[in-house]
């Protein structure tokens, strides 16, 4: 089965390399990707923008808008990106400089990172942003739920908030990433009532295999398993894996037993195609 990974990074973030060494196991590198990508029949993904200007300063309010993806000097050819927005970071030149990113073949949507900044999704500083989605029939994808770092701030996070994106702008296709965890069954409400809200199934769980073979031995699951049942639209969910915070093939077989078989090609591939249209041309068969 071909897999679209929908949510991975590729940014030279010190708290990525660290969880890779401690938690994940895993080589965060150009290498280690393709390696994993190959080994699990992925042929292609989605990265998501971000950029620190000192080590382990993300979120970073110095960071320019469009943020982008610096882990190496190259990028995979089949790794398409969404520049990422620094709210603090949105004077007139830019918006100039994200519209021109935006223009890129290799650029497949917008990331925004509620719960890091503070700001909702619905203040208006991000009124140019969608905007210049809907202009350029792109989607815009939204850090949802549990923030990776102690300085996030979680009201700003919760997918509650899309609800009013979703509603003022039904021009705009919009993904909620991680599902809203650990609101999950909020995130699902959302994702039911809104024809244009969709949702990514990255980053429920950081480590090894052994950290998901723990989590199935307890109810940490049951809260997810009682959205995916209400939200009961299988075929507006991704895959998504949030590497390096955990490898490509333990994930793999996480979400598939989570997920009924005959919803499989929607999720690990068909739905991604549909919400980033111009993936496809920069996929590489196997």
């Amino acid at each position: 089965m071909k897999i679209i990974d929908a949510h991975v990074h590729f940014s030279n973030i010190g708290s990525f390399h660290d969880t890779a060494k401690r938690l994940s196991q895993l080589s965060y590198s150009y290498e280690g990707l393709l390696r994993e990508w190959k080994e699990n029949d992925v042929v292609g993904g989605v990265a998501m923008g971000v950029t620190e200007t000192v080590h382990n300063g993300f979120p970073d309010s110095n960071s320019n808008t469009p943020m982008g993806l610096d882990l190496s000097m190259s990028i995979p050819q089949n790794l398409v990106y969404c520049p990422g927005i620094n709210p603090f970071k949105m004077e007139k030149q830019n918006v100039n400089d994200l519209e021109l990113e935006l223009l890129k073949p290799n650029v497949a949507g917008i990331k925004i990172y509620l719960g890091y900044y503070p700001f909702y999704a619905y203040d208006e500083v991000y009124t140019p942003v969608y905007r210049l989605a809907a202009k350029h029939n792109l989607p815009v994808v939204f850090h949802t739920g549990d923030t990776y770092s102690e300085r996030g701030l979680l009201k700003y996070s919760h997918p509650l908030t899309l609800d009013e994106v979703a509603v003022s702008n039904r021009d705009v296709t919009f993904v909620m990433a991680h599902f809203g965890d650990p609101w999950v069954l909020d995130g699902a409400e959302v994702v039911y009532k809104n024809k244009n809200m969709y949702a990514d199934l990255s980053g429920l769980i950081v480590g090894t295999e052994a950290e998901i073979d723990r989590h199935r031995r307890t109810r940490f699951l049951n809260h997810l398993l009682h959205a995916l049942d209400y939200c009961d639209h299988y075929e507006k969910l991704m895959f998504g894996t949030d590497w390096p915070l955990i490898g490509v093939g333990a994930y793999i077989d996480f979400i598939k037993g989570i997920i009924p078989e005959e919803f499989h090609h929607d999720v690990f591939y068909r739905t991604a195609l549909k919400v980033f249209p111009r993936l496809e041309a920069n996929l590489i068969e196997r």
